[in-house]
C-alpha cells in the first residue's frame, strides 16, 4: 500500500465573493448552523493526510476575522489574487514542498463533498504517481450551440466529463506549470488546465454528483438536503 504523505490544502476563495442577492459573499452565507467556508473545511479536516490549509482571500476580506477558523492554527490565511489562479499560486508560494510535496485544491464553494470522495482521489493519485481530480462522466445529451444560441450539432457525450474539486497535484509540478501559463497569459479555468497545457497527465477519479458548487440561491437548498442526509 502506497505510503501518504503529508497533504497541504489550498481553498481559493477570494474569487468567490459574487453576491447572491446577499449582504456577503457567498463563502460566509449561512448553512445548517455554520458558514459554508466552514462547512467545506469541516469535511476537508476529516481527511488525516491532510495537515495544513491555505484559505486565499482578498485581503480586505471583514468576515474571516469573526469566524472560530480565524484562531485555527491549521490554517493560514494568504492573500488571493485577481483570478482564481493568481490566488492558488501565491498560496502554493508559501508552501514548502519538501514538507508538502503534494498540494490539494479544492473550492470553498464545494461544501458537501464526500470524505470517501477525498480520500478515494488521493489513493488513485498516490498508487499513479500522477495528478488528478474529481470528475463524473456526463449523462446528458449534450449540444453544441452557435453564437445565436441555436444548437449546431448533438456532442457524443461519452468521453466528457464534468470536472469537480478536490484537484491533487505534486506542489513543484503544479506551481511551475501555474507561474509559466500565467507568465504566457494562457487562460486557466482550473488547476487541471494548467497542468494539461503544461503537458502533464491528469487522471479522472470518478466521484459523486452531488459535489456541488453553490453559485446560485437555490444551490444553498440543495446543499442544505445533502448535509441534513449525511452524504
Amino acid at each position: 500500500m502506497t505510503a501518504i504523505p503529508a497533504i497541504a490544502t489550498v481553498i481559493p476563495a477570494a474569487g468567490v465573493g459574487k453576491r447572491m442577492k446577499a449582504d456577503k459573499p457567498k463563502q460566509y452565507l449561512p448553512l445548517c448552523g455554520l458558514t459554508v467556508l466552514e462547512q467545506t473545511l469541516h469535511r476537508l479536516k476529516q481527511v488525516p493526510a491532510l495537515q495544513q490549509f491555505y484559505l486565499a482571500l482578498s485581503p480586505d476580506d471583514p468576515y474571516f476575522p469573526d469566524l472560530p477558523l480565524a484562531a485555527d492554527r491549521q490554517i493560514q490565511r494568504v492573500d488571493g489574487g485577481s483570478e482564481r489562479a493568481n490566488s492558488v499560486l501565491n498560496a502554493l508560494i508559501q508552501i514548502d514542498a519538501q514538507q508538502y510535496p503534494w498540494v490539494l485544491v479544492h473550492d470553498a464553494a464545494r461544501p458537501v463533498v464526500r470524505v470517501s470522495d477525498i480520500e478515494l482521489l488521493i489513493q488513485c493519485c498516490l498508487q499513479n504517481e500522477q495528478g488528478g481530480i474529481l470528475a463524473t462522466p456526463v449523462r446528458d445529451t449534450m449540444k453544441l450551440a452557435t453564437a445565436e444560441n441555436t444548437v449546431k450539432q448533438t456532442v457524443d457525450r461519452t468521453t466528457l466529463w464534468h470536472a469537480y474539486t478536490p484537484q491533487l497535484f505534486p506542489t513543484v509540478l503544479l506551481r511551475e506549470a501555474l507561474q509559466r501559463a500565467l507568465a504566457q497569459g494562457v487562460a486557466i479555468t482550473d488547476e487541471a488546465s494548467a497542468m494539461e497545457w503544461a503537458g502533464w497527465p491528469v487522471q479522472l477519479v470518478q466521484g459523486h454528483s452531488d459535489n456541488i458548487k453553490i453559485t446560485q440561491a437555490e444551490d444553498l437548498a440543495l446543499a442544505t438536503f445533502y448535509l441534513e442526509h449525511s452524504v
